[in-house]
């Protein structure tokens, strides 16, 4: 959990290294398609099976679709609009809406404590998110940023539920990712040719490197450790490490992009870090 706090903590600002010349798509395109191509390889080398049977491919095909398609293409669209911490620290309430996705796909009853868990990071995440909204003065672009956030938060639970059905049919992590991966950068290069984005590349050291971090650390190493976290822990636990992030993400905002945090911020990490303690809590009494 905890290297997948860091690496996702820092890929947030990561991202905005992306945005200007490359349209978000066609980068998004080029994260997933190498992060594929070294799951694959990764798997090659320790000699895993990276075949599916046909519920394990439309399984992931539907993380594809909803995790690296849809979720991240809303992730980058609203980091043009607010800044890197802001969507961070609105994706936190990603524990509350797997709760909810999972109560209605699955039938799982969480814990009463869970519930207040993800409820505490909802609270965080509005006192995170007030200050922007009142600085930004109630903008429409702000509050479009925030709503695309929203938006792939519930893609991402979506998302989440393929994941659980690729466990349930057996498919390995390594090679259910690397798939899911290589689904999704394909969805989004015919998108990306349909609506007729330009097919560039920024050969600059930021856009490089920042592109490399997303790959390796943020896409390979985060989720494949954040999916085997789910299937030992469940995937509200897992998720939680959604309302983690944002601590770091506000130091890396405020580092790099010059953005300060107020009181009331600071009442939202509290809040957020009383939830994980609670969520904890509640997985040692269930």
């Amino acid at each position: 959990m905890l290297v997948c706090t860091l690496a996702w903590g820092t890929t947030w600002f990561a991202i905005t290294k992306q945005l200007g010349v490359v349209d978000p798509v066609v980068s998004i395109t080029y994260r997933f398609a190498l992060a594929a191509v070294l799951l694959f390889a990764w798997g090659a080398f320790r000699r895993e099976s990276l075949s599916l049977n046909r519920a394990q491919h439309f399984a992931a095909f539907g993380v594809g679709l909803f995790t690296f398609a849809v979720d991240y293409s809303f992730v980058y669209w609203a980091e043009e609009r607010v800044t890197s911490a802001v969507v961070a620290v609105v994706f936190a309430a990603m524990a509350f809406m797997n709760l909810i996705v999972f109560r209605v796909v699955f039938g799982q009853r969480a814990p009463l404590l869970a519930w207040a868990a993800a409820g505490l990071g909802v609270l965080g995440v509005a006192l995170l998110s007030w200050e922007e909204i009142v600085t930004a003065n109630m903008s429409s672009r702000a509050l479009t940023g925030i709503g695309l956030t929203l938006a792939g938060v519930f893609a991402a639970a979506i998302g989440n539920v393929y994941a659980r059905r690729a466990e349930m049919a057996g498919a390995g992590v390594v090679a259910s990712t690397g798939w899911a991966m290589g689904y999704g950068a394909a969805l989004l290069a015919i998108f990306a040719m349909v609506t007729g984005k330009t097919w560039a590349f920024e050969f600059t050291a930021p856009y490089i490197l920042s592109l490399l971090h997303l790959s390796v650390v943020g896409s390979v190493i985060a989720f494949a450790l954040y999916y085997g976290l789910a299937r030992r822990r469940g995937y509200a636990t897992a998720s939680y490490i959604s309302a983690l992030t944002p601590p770091l993400a506000m130091f890396v905002s405020a580092l790099f992009e010059g953005k300060s945090w107020g009181l009331y911020a600071l009442g939202g990490v509290v809040l957020v870090l009383a939830g994980q303690v609670l969520l904890l809590r509640s997985k040692k009494a269930a």
